[in-house]
């Protein structure tokens, strides 16, 4: 690859609203580490989505969700990019946004761009917001360690025939579905509801982007602050109640107020 790995994060400005936006830096940095040469591009949604190898979509609130999926409709570049190969990483708003519909702040359905086989309703319920420790069931995904993450979101996302769960959660709610899944995987198109940024907390799930970018085997890393991290956070998941479980409680003591 003679220019190196492009790394872009698409659209900070309307999908920047959990920090998702680090999820770029880590790729960055792990592929720096093991000597990959790597540019990080931040593509604001006045301008061209570049070209790339990987790209970052993150969460956002449902007026700029709806406008970031309009545009990348129309700009058509990251379409173009997955069908000729590049990953994606999509979380939250993004992980709606690159599914086949989406709700926006009135529960109407809106279309997103295909690239993965779920469709997204608005739920009825309480937001699922806590911590998620999820296991990796996903055979595109590969055997990878016990997910990490944090959610905050009030859709119900389903997985049609065409893609397959990332994971199945321990505690949290993931995908809201009631069938216990969280996130999607297909090709090289990865979503999830998980904040963090989530490839803070997974390193193992970059690696596995970047695998999927660069197309070959990477070196190992020293990872033993990262895995302090990991357990940290896990243990914090694994002792807590489920995010929906929270809110219900939260909303129960208001009431009595």
């Amino acid at each position: 690859m003679s220019t190196g790995l492009r790394i872009v994060v698409v659209y900070p400005d309307l999908l920047g609203t959990y920090g998702d936006g680090g999820n770029g830096l880590v790729l960055a940095r792990r592929a720096e580490w093991r000597g990959i040469k790597a540019s990080l591009h931040q593509a604001l949604s006045a301008d061209p989505v570049p070209m790339g190898d990987l790209y970052c979509l993150g969460g956002g609130e449902d007026g700029p969700q709806v406008r970031a999926a309009a545009a990348l409709r129309q700009d058509g570049t990251l379409v173009g990019a997955v069908e000729r190969g590049a990953a994606v990483l999509a979380v939250c708003a993004g992980f709606q946004i690159v599914g086949t519909t989406f709700p926006d702040a009135n529960g109407s359905g809106r279309a997103g761009l295909g690239l993965l086989d779920v469709s997204t309703v608005k739920g009825t319920g309480p937001r699922a917001v806590g911590e998620v420790v999820a296991d990796i069931t996903a055979a595109g995904a590969g055997p990878l360690p016990t997910l990490s993450g944090f959610e905050n979101h009030a859709g119900v996302t389903r997985v049609g025939p065409g893609a397959e769960p990332l994971a199945t959660v321990r505690r949290g709610i993931g995908n809201g579905g009631g069938d216990a899944s969280e996130g999607a995987v297909a090709g090289k198109v990865l979503g999830t509801y998980l904040h963090g940024p989530v490839l803070a907390r997974n390193p193992a799930l970059a690696d596995l982007l970047l695998g999927w970018a660069t197309g070959g085997q990477l070196v190992p890393l020293d990872d033993h602050e990262e895995a302090a991290l990991r357990q940290e956070r896990l243990a914090v998941g694994r002792r807590s109640p489920s995010g929906m479980a929270r809110t219900r409680r939260r909303i129960s003591r208001a009431l009595r107020r």
